[in-house]
């Protein structure tokens, strides 16, 4: 009896140590997937040091009177481009740019634009089709062909988002309550009076309202109210006629000149010394011309009295209170069928080059290193001005005999370009992470985020498998040059996309010796500079990449003659481009993939920490 009970034992010990293993094997199984639905966090490596050192050297020569302002298509912004082309070369990265070169050609296109565009209303059993130029006006670059049938459209008042600011206390979303994801949106020129009283008369509440519509909240079509033009007076149109007349005579001078060398008629020339003016432009563009975009369209007085027809709204009553300032109800406009017809034209008439300096560090993980964090600043700046006030891009002195004053662009955005050189040479030299790095110093920034459009249109690594983007730009001084922000760094776009990269970089910033302060103040929507909107980093975001915008402020020699290197804070710079570095290092190097939840701006002025999911 008792051997049988020692023989029942051992089987149930057998028995369930078999459990624990079959359990084991299953949670190793499981692991990869809760991994991928748990956040990133800080890696636990021997970080590379950047150099105070290094930022010195690589920033006297960026901003040094030598590069006459790196201004876009000029010798001084290509002797940039050499420079940092020179370092990534010497250390080793991997070139990412146009056949084995560091440089990506960056195409500026002119184009002549037919617009066929129109919008048809159907109301009250009425149709009524309206063509660009007929009571409608449609962007230039209005993308590609579609056609958008809307039942219905969303009247959202004056279509502002105003958080708590520096001015005021109020809280004001015309979109509360209301999903205008894949719907057409109305809005009212103006502010209401609630929030100009608030903001001592600041009139920019919102900031962009048409970006902050369609990139953040969805809206698949715009629409706003412009006045119908009045109409041309006589002296307007004999200018119109004598400007003909003499772009005619201009064309004919030139032909015959073309054909007395034996060249030829010159017709359609690109103008030059002695040559017929360059074909009219209708929009110039670095971005896929003919892709597919939500449509932002404007409307008189006499579209919106067909377009409310059925909806027991006048539209002079709304119009006379939106002048006022007064409160717009939101709400659907019903009983109206409109459909917007997308159908524009573009002939290439002229084209610019500049360059993008892109370079490459691989990732460590056989799978993941085909996985992207991208870090990036703009290397362009303004260039000069002759000291009587004149531009110029060849150097020298200006008319007068004075010197020209050169617009270093030291911290605009040198201090970026340079903090990039020091994370470029801390992954190069320090520890790899598992995804690779991909650094681009952009072009033409100044000119409108030109180089950053570009590549989020012609990208050198799929953007589907980006994980995030860095930007950095003017990180090398205080706020107006206030000695008390002296570790402050404003943190811009971080929780839009991903709550889990907002996370990531404040626990990265938290684990640093002496952490920054870091301040949302910027990423509040109705912040009136729309910063969000106005450098690189929203041409990932645009593509839904989560990003991080760091950036420490204007001062009083932003974009003037005294933004030189002597000015610039080098251990403030030297710090922030560390804590930038590790936290991209921290992203690219986890197994686990940033969640992008697309909740939109929740740090704002005063805010600090994590934000809870």
């Amino acid at each position: 009896m008792l051997q049988r009970e020692s023989e029942v034992l051992m089987r149930l010990r057998v028995f369930r140590t078999w459990c624990l293993a079959v359990v084991a094997a299953v949670l190793t199984i499981a692991q990869p997937w809760t991994l991928l639905a748990q956040a990133p966090v800080p890696s636990k490596v021997r970080f590379a040091a950047i150099s105070e050192a290094d930022m010195r050297e690589y920033l006297g020569y960026l901003a040094s009177d030598a590069l006459q302002g790196r201004e876009i298509y000029t010798e001084g912004f290509g002797l940039a481009a050499s420079y940092v082309a020179d370092h990534l070369r010497q250390w080793g990265l991997k070139p990412m740019g146009d056949d084995g070169t560091y440089f990506q050609s960056v195409k500026n296109r002119g184009y002549r634009i037919t617009r066929n565009s129109s919008v048809t209303v159907e109301v009250n059993g009425q149709s009524r089709t309206f063509k660009h130029g007929d009571h409608v006006t449609f962007q230039p670059n209005s993308g590609g062909k579609q056609t958008l049938v809307f039942d219905g459209i969303e009247f959202v008042g004056y279509g502002i988002v105003s958080l708590p600011n520096a001015t005021s206390t109020i809280s004001y979303n015309d979109f509360a309550g209301r999903d205008v994801k894949g719907k057409a949106i109305v809005w009212m020129n103006g502010t209401p009076a609630i929030l100009m009283q608030a903001a001592t008369g600041r009139g920019r509440a919102g900031g962009n309202r048409a970006n902050y519509a369609v990139q953040t909240l969805g809206a698949s079509a715009v629409f706003g109210y412009a006045p119908a033009p009045a109409p041309p007076s006589q002296a307007d149109l004999a200018l119109v006629q004598a400007q003909e007349a003499l772009t005619k005579a201009q064309e004919a001078v030139a032909n015959a000149q073309a054909a007395a060398r034996g060249g030829g008629a010159r017709g359609g020339g690109r103008g030059g010394r002695g040559g017929a003016p360059q074909a009219a432009i209708d929009a110039m563009s670095v971005q896929k011309i003919d892709g597919i975009t939500p449509p932002v369209v404007t409307g008189d007085d006499e579209f919106y009295d067909f377009l409310l027809g059925a909806s027991g709204m006048k539209f002079a009553d709304v119009k006379a209170r939106a002048a006022k300032g007064e409160a717009l109800t939101p709400g659907t406009i019903r009983g109206a069928k409109v459909t917007v017809n997308i159908d524009n034209t573009y002939e290439v008439v002229s084209t610019q080059l500049s360059k993008n300096v892109v370079g490459m560090i691989e990732g460590t993980d056989p799978k993941l290193k085909d996985t992207y964090v991208l870090f990036g600043a703009h290397l362009d700046h303004i260039g000069y001005r002759t000291a009587a006030g004149g531009g110029g891009r060849t150097g020298g002195a200006g008319a007068s005999g004075a010197p020209d004053l050169i617009n270093n662009g030291a911290d605009d955005d040198g201090s970026g370009s340079t903090a990039l050189l020091g994370i470029a040479k801390a992954f190069a030299t320090g520890p790899k992470p598992k995804r690779s790095i991909v650094i681009v110093w952009h072009t033409g920034e100044e000119a409108g985020l030109l180089g950053s459009r570009y590549m989020a249109d012609f990208p050198v690594v799929p953007l589907e498998k980006v994980q995030a983007q860095f930007n950095i730009d003017m990180i090398g001084r205080n706020r107006q040059d206030d000695a008390s922000q002296s570790n402050t760094v404003f943190v811009i776009g971080a929780d839009r996309i991903s709550t889990d990269l907002h996370n990531l970089v404040v626990e990265t910033n938290t684990g640093l010796a002496k952490p920054l302060t870091l301040d949302y103040e910027y990423n509040d929507p109705s912040d009136p500079n729309s910063f969000y909107t106005r450098s690189d980093h929203y041409s990932y975001a645009a593509k839904g990449i989560p990003i991080a915008f760091f950036f420490t402020g204007t001062h009083p020699d932003y974009h003037g003659a005294g933004d030189h290197p002597d000015k610039i804070l080098y251990p403030k710079l030297t710090a922030i481009a560390q804590m930038v570095y590790q936290a991209g290092f921290n992203v690219a190097n986890s197994e686990r993939t940033l969640t992008r939840d697309n909740k939109g701006p929740r740090a704002g002025r005063g805010f600090s920490g994590r934000i809870d999911k």
